[in-house]
């Protein structure tokens, strides 16, 4: 019998508690599941960064801490964890990813924004979007959900490139890393998407001088984390024409305070952290094979690194 602790608000136990089972059951495993039972017990804790469960310490059975999210910066700096800790990477996650990212730039790329608020009585044909072959894609980040949005829109004859801490190689994509690497993606980049997880290293990394780089009028998508951007840069750039639009998911205070002045900006698109979500059904399958591979000998996967914070 393994010992599984669910750290969790009560909505995500009633969301989760059956999935978990199922997939506890298909995976072969014997697990006791439970949002209470004895620290020496707990062998396993499934939980959400913002869970009960801080102090993973009084726990000296534990063999890993299965996060319900894809982002973990909340609990990377937390010293009481010594055991592995390993992130969500749900197929339903990127699915939902592409299909944002993917969404939104169709929108921007055919000038959907102008057909909608042109409704007016007045015959424009003369603005005829470009074939998706001549348009210019940037990433930022090329993990799991990096890579999944690029080989997307790839897909669709863009010109995708991307830029990573250290070098991927993916077909389709030009992949780029270090500083030189990131100016010639900024530089290339019509629209530019951020996805990366949020660390020292990444706070306000699209600053005023890196915006600068970005062709003029270029657009901005952040499903990524809202401390990727400096606020003050990027309004600055949109009252400019720097850049054209952005289209925000996350944000550095959620909800979004009601006086920001993204809210009210004619050239920036709010969506209140809907870009993607950790489908149970799809994230309890996940966590399942982790705890059998644990049970088995094997590695974990999708283990944070604590240094690099993700």
């Amino acid at each position: 019998m393994t010992s599984v602790l669910f750290s969790g608000s009560d909505a995500q136990w009633s969301e989760y508690e059956a999935h978990l089972r199922a997939a506890f059951a298909d995976a072969g495993l014997t697990v006791q599941l439970a949002r209470e039972m004895a620290k020496d017990d707990v062998e396993y804790i499934v939980c959400s960064p913002s869970g009960p469960v801080q102090d993973f310490a009084v726990f000296p059975r534990l063999k890993a801490v299965l996060s319900l999210w894809a982002g973990v910066e909340s609990i990377t700096n937390n010293q009481s964890l010594t055991a592995p800790l390993c992130r969500m990477v749900d197929q339903g996650l990127s699915e939902g990813m592409v299909e944002w990212v993917t969404g939104h730039i169709l929108r921007y790329h055919l000038g959907i924004d102008a057909h909608l608020s042109g409704q007016d009585g007045v015959w424009r044909n003369d603005i005829v979007p470009p074939l998706a072959r001549e348009r210019r894609v940037g990433i930022l980040g090329l993990g799991e959900l990096g890579l999944a949005v690029g080989n997307a829109l790839a897909a669709l004859n863009f010109q995708v490139s991307g830029w990573s801490r250290t070098l991927k190689e993916a077909p389709g994509i030009a992949c780029h890393s270090g500083a030189d690497g990131l100016d010639a993606v900024l530089s290339q980049s019509d629209f530019l998407v951020l996805l990366l997880p949020h660390t020292t290293a990444t706070e306000n990394l699209l600053d005023a001088a890196r915006i600068s780089r970005l062709p003029r009028g270029a657009k901005i998508l952040n499903p990524g984390r809202g401390a990727l951007i400096d606020e003050k840069a990027l309004l600055d750039a949109l009252e400019s024409g720097q850049v054209s639009h952005a289209t925000l998911d996350v944000f550095r205070t959620e909800p979004l305070p009601a006086d920001h002045p993204f809210w009210a900006h004619p050239d920036v698109t709010v969506t209140p952290h809907i870009a993607s979500e950790t489908r149970a059904t799809t994230a309890s399958r996940t966590v399942a094979e982790n705890i059998r591979r644990g049970e088995a000998g094997l590695p974990f996967r999708h283990v944070v690194d604590r240094k690099a914070g993700y």
